[in-house]
């Protein structure tokens, strides 16, 4: 590929992508580096300051970045223009990476605790709460996957991310009543899955 990672302080590409997104897409598609150089000039802000949000740390955020827009290179024969937005398709995986990204340290900080507190004693009623926090993780987890790929991103940022529904609106580039509705019906989907009473 052309492009190549921008190092701490550099600026990430323009702020606002125009509307030949998905046609930069179908060009990555066929291998066309050019086009690829070009759709990272135009969106490489836009996810670095996505991932930041939920990276929290500039340098890893810059590496998440990279590994996202590699990943939208590698699989861009997979956009659909029928599933969304070019953008909204884009911001899907840098979102994915970076909440990868986050549970992977959160996991490996899980294991530290873990190996730290092995020799300690635990009253019953602690070692039971843990379990249950854990089975309802996974119970969560499991639930999660039943989404439609759209509920699922509009849940993740307004959840995991921590965005308002106006800021998930903006970044799917979506109208605000579509992105409210993605969450409430996701929302509707989890309850009946997890079968919690309303």
């Amino acid at each position: 590929m052309a492009a190549t990672s921008p190092g701490p302080g550099a600026t990430w590409g323009s702020a606002a992508p125009p509307s030949d997104l998905g046609a930069l897409l179908k060009a990555c598609a066929l291998g066309d580096e050019g086009a690829f150089s070009r759709l990272y000039d135009l969106v490489s802000s836009r996810i670095y300051g996505l991932v930041l949000r939920v990276v929290r740390d500039p340098a890893q955020s810059e590496e998440v970045a990279q590994e996202a827009l590699l990943d939208i290179w590698r699989t861009s024969s997979r956009f659909d223009p029928a599933q969304g937005s070019a953008i909204s398709w884009m911001l899907t995986i840098a979102h994915r990476k970076a909440v990868d990204r986050v549970r992977s340290a959160q996991a490996a900080t899980d294991r530290e605790g873990v190996y730290g507190a092995r020799n300690q004693d635990r009253e019953f009623d602690q070692t039971a709460e843990t379990v249950e926090r854990s089975l309802d993780a996974q119970r969560v987890r499991n639930a999660m996957e039943t989404l439609t790929e759209t509920q699922r991103g509009a849940l993740e940022l307004a959840y995991f991310g921590g965005y308002t529904h106006t800021e998930v609106a903006a970044l799917l580039d979506i109208p605000l009543g579509t992105a409210k509705t993605r969450i409430r019906d996701g929302l509707i989907r989890l309850r009946d899955t997890l079968g919690v009473q309303s």
